[in-house]
């Protein structure tokens, strides 16, 4: 527990179900299904998170002297840098050869998504210095004896605010879709150019070609053999990426039972017989686009399953955004565009926090650069 002149305490939980589910959300909000209590408790109940993956729940809550729940923060005492989408592993390599102890480090994000939302979440209406409780933070990771704290993924707000107050301020990329009050799939396309309308109808005819047929399922819709063939086609894109299966199939029937039509599953069938599957989750304005798994080699089946599908999902319902996750300067040719993505740190070390302060800085330039090169590359028509 730390408090200053504002009376705020911050106090830490080893188990999301030890903080009331009402108060959370109330902090967390309905935009973002991501940050709600029950996407992260379903990560502690699964075990998908724990210590023994080395993500340890370490939660943050701001009370006040009544003990009301003003804010809350999800965090992690972490052993390593995996499953985080904001990469640090050289700073922790550089910190260790030259004698010190990177991990555990605080890590204040959503564990295996990198999806953009606030990290320091308030009561609606409370008058709250997002750079007074990073001020708690940096004093708590001082008592524990921790090298670093990491708000990855945050808010451009949470970014510039924490980084007037000395945490060292990081981007990165992402490709989005925006809905300009489109009122069907062709209307989107009639605001691109030529070539790209002629690209996307010819890739979703080659995807539909094959005789397919395509489900969109939401909520109780999604039975447990979907979930199954899901997970399969979950494994197997770890396995060709030679990555490591973060999530366990405990997990998915956790937010099948808790998250309910917040789950937006896209299949593929050959004759009953799934053979692809993409797994988003619906905010109040955004379709977040998550995993995805294929069996076999299908022309184009990713793009319509995951790109197309997602956009036609948005505009029938009236979604302002598609986040398609990490990664893939190919969909700004379809139609999702650039936007970056925001993470703030701070470390203890004052010489090694100088050192990664001028590596953003150079890696900030980078990052604009590239958003205004590939800005060149936008599909839409220029309209007189």
């Amino acid at each position: 527990m730390t408090k200053n002149d504002a009376e705020l305490s911050l106090y830490s939980h080893d188990e999301i179900a030890k903080i009331p589910a009402m108060d959370w959300d109330a902090c967390a909000g309905d935009e973002n299904p991501f940050v709600s209590h029950s996407f992260l408790k379903a990560l502690e109940e699964s075990g998908s998170v724990g210590a023994e993956v080395g993500w340890i729940p370490h939660h943050l809550v701001i009370k006040n002297e009544e003990q009301r729940i003003y804010g809350v923060i999800p965090a992690y005492l972490k052993l390593h840098s995996f499953g985080e989408y904001v990469f640090d592993q050289s700073w922790a390599q550089a910190f260790e050869r030259y004698g010190g102890q990177y991990y555990p480090k605080l890590q204040m994000s959503i564990p295996f998504s990198p999806v953009s939302g606030p990290r320091i979440m308030c009561r609606p209406h409370q008058d709250l210095s997002i750079a007074e409780i990073g001020g708690l933070i940096e004093k708590t990771i001082s008592n524990m004896g921790l090298s670093s704290a990491h708000i990855t993924f945050c808010t451009q707000s949470e970014w510039e605010e924490l980084g007037q107050n000395g945490w060292l301020q990081r981007l990165g990329l992402q490709y989005h879709w925006h809905n300009r009050d489109y009122k069907s799939f062709d209307d989107f396309l009639n605001s691109l150019t030529s070539r790209h309308r002629k690209t996307i109808k010819r890739e979703r005819r080659d995807a539909n070609a094959a005789g397919l047929e395509f489900k969109t399922l939401r909520g109780l819709d999604i039975k447990g053999h979907h979930w199954d063939a899901f997970y399969q086609f979950y494994l197997s894109t770890i396995d060709r990426k030679w990555g490591s299966a973060y999530l366990n199939r405990g997990f998915f029937d956790e937010i099948a039972r808790t998250l309910g039509d917040k789950i937006i599953l896209m299949m593929a069938f050959d004759n009953d017989i799934p053979i692809a599957a993409a797994l988003n989750l619906l905010g109040r304005d955004t379709l977040f686009g998550r995993n995805w798994g294929c069996k076999g080699n299908w022309p184009f089946l990713h793009f319509e399953l995951c790109y197309y599908r997602a956009i036609d999902y948005a505009i029938e319902h009236g979604l302002n955004r598609v986040e398609a996750g990490a990664q893939g300067e190919h969909k700004v040719l379809r139609g999702y565009v650039p936007q970056l993505t925001y993470s703030v740190h701070s470390i203890k070390h004052q010489e090694f926090s100088n050192a990664v302060r001028d590596f953003l800085e150079g890696e900030r330039k980078v990052i604009k650069s590239e958003l205004e090169n590939i800005s060149t590359f936008y599909p839409f028509r220029k309209i007189a």
